[in-house]
């Protein structure tokens, strides 16, 4: 999914092995993903998305006019919806093995990460779907 700030941008849904860029999309107050080579086009994950990143992974802290970014030591994380019941605030994240989570819109634009996995869940319906209609 993509954060309710991308509405206007032009998007796709993430595939196993993409490599992703974090960006800041023009004409939007929020950051996200984007393909490398595709720098306009945001790519959307559903939760439960793998990702691995090729550094530390850096962010904006609350305070970030104040100090350097805090880094997370875990280059591996995976992609989480919050407060979904808030329709103006930011939902997208990265939750890491220590526990951090992370709001994709804090994190510094320029990080590289591949897409590892998709979520199960997806397949498995998008399968029985497609049963479903073959039978009918």
């Amino acid at each position: 999914m993509c954060d309710y700030s991308l509405d206007f941008v032009a998007s796709r849904p993430a595939k196993v092995g993409d490599k992703l860029v974090s960006t800041q999309f023009s004409g939007s107050i929020t950051r996200g993903f984007a393909a490398v080579g595709e720098p306009g086009v945001a790519v959307c994950l559903l939760p439960g998305t793998e990702l691995a990143f090729e550094k530390d992974v850096e962010y904006e802290s609350r305070l970030h006019l104040f100090r350097q970014s805090p880094k997370i030591v875990d280059r591996v994380a995976q992609f989480r919806q919050l407060n979904p019941n808030q329709s103006h605030a930011h939902h997208d994240a990265l939750e890491f093995p220590g526990g951090q989570i992370v709001l994709l819109t804090r994190l510094c634009p320029g990080q590289v990460a591949t897409v590892l996995q998709l979520p199960v869940v997806s397949s498995v319906r998008t399968e029985a779907r497609a049963k479903t209609a073959v039978l009918w």
